[in-house]
């Protein structure tokens, strides 16, 4: 870039070094800013004669086109990219999603000297509106052969960020108790309401039984022919692993074992499984409080209808001490 101070008369299509103040200290124009024949008149009408501007020279990009190239790259799903002031782009969520974030890929765009990217949490729910991401470039301009670098690595090995759509999603829930399954209810339905709530969502189907194998295995059938987006099991009873009671019943309704015990506290004696694609998790203790647990760090992927696998729950202890 090369700043110099021109003549206003002469400053259109030139952009702005720094925030244009007028007297009284509102701002008029803000640094970064690409100055229109309007904006002469107004500069004149300000009483300004010189102004301090820069131009873009060979093998730059400007930043507005720097960011809107790498958020139209960085990342896939219900957004629309909206431009801000100061170089930057917004990526902002259409419909309700689940944000799904590649870690990894994110941490080696932003060691780039060029421009750097800010997402919401991995596994994060957003509602329609909400902001999910921004990119932010270095000011005025960014290098082209830097930006074809980042745009290069994103169409190899992109997206960074997926806004994945819940659409009319479905929750089976089973209360257990190994006496009454309407005692689980009694106990665990208000808070099961309070947290499916946060997600924009209720239980679309619900059995309670007492915790045998034959009422608990047929209360998972009849569950699944619904075909719910997640069947969440609230017992009363902690498991002692995939071989207890509400384990076996996974594996005699034919769904697989995907993962018992999760990195995260309050949540630890977490057992999921699927059948098909339909997830069935298990995790006691964590309906008796509305208090953030492992729960809502796996259901908005669930309700996304995306296989969390084994290896990604496993992952979650980085940040998995929620109390």
């Amino acid at each position: 870039m090369r700043a110099q101070t021109v003549d206003v008369k002469s400053s259109t299509g030139r952009i702005l070094c720094c925030t244009v103040f007028r007297p009284g200290g509102k701002k008029l124009l803000a640094k970064g800013h690409v100055i229109s024949d309007e904006d002469v008149r107004i500069l004149e009408s300000e009483g300004m004669e010189t102004i301090w501007v820069t131009e873009l020279e060979d093998g730059e990009v400007g930043e507005d086109d720097a960011v809107c190239a790498v958020a139209t790259e960085m990342g896939c799903g219900s957004f629309e990219i909206r431009l801000a002031a100061g170089g930057r782009a917004n990526l902002v969520a259409t419909e309700n999603c689940c944000v799904l974030v590649d870690d990894e890929l994110l941490k080696q765009i932003n060691c780039t000297a060029s421009v750097v990217i800010a997402t919401s949490l991995n596994y994060g729910y957003a509602v329609s509106g909400q902001r999910i991401a921004t990119v932010k470039s270095a000011p005025f301009a960014v290098a082209k052969d830097q930006l074809d670098a980042v745009i290069g690595i994103l169409k190899e090995r992109g997206p960074i960020l997926q806004a994945r759509p819940i659409r009319s999603p479905s929750v089976g829930v089973l209360y257990s108790d190994p006496l009454s399954g309407e005692r689980a209810r009694q106990l665990f339905e208000n808070i099961m309401r309070q947290r499916l709530e946060r997600f924009g969502v209720h239980a679309n189907y619900v059995l309670a039984c007492t915790e045998d194998d034959h009422a608990v295995i047929r209360s998972m059938q009849h569950l699944l022919r619904s075909k719910p987006c997640v069947i969440l099991v609230a017992s009363t009873t902690a498991p002692a692993g995939p071989e207890d009671v509400i384990g076996q019943a996974m594996v005699k309704v034919g769904a697989q074992v995907e993962r018992f015990l999760a990195p995260v506290e309050p949540g630890n004696l977490m057992l999921m499984a699927y059948r098909d694609e339909i997830p069935i998790l298990s995790a006691p203790g964590c309906f008796r409080s509305a208090k953030p647990n492992v729960v809502d760090l796996v259901l908005p992927p669930l309700l996304a209808r995306y296989h969390v696998t084994g290896w990604e729950i496993a992952s979650l202890g980085h940040g998995g001490l929620l109390a």
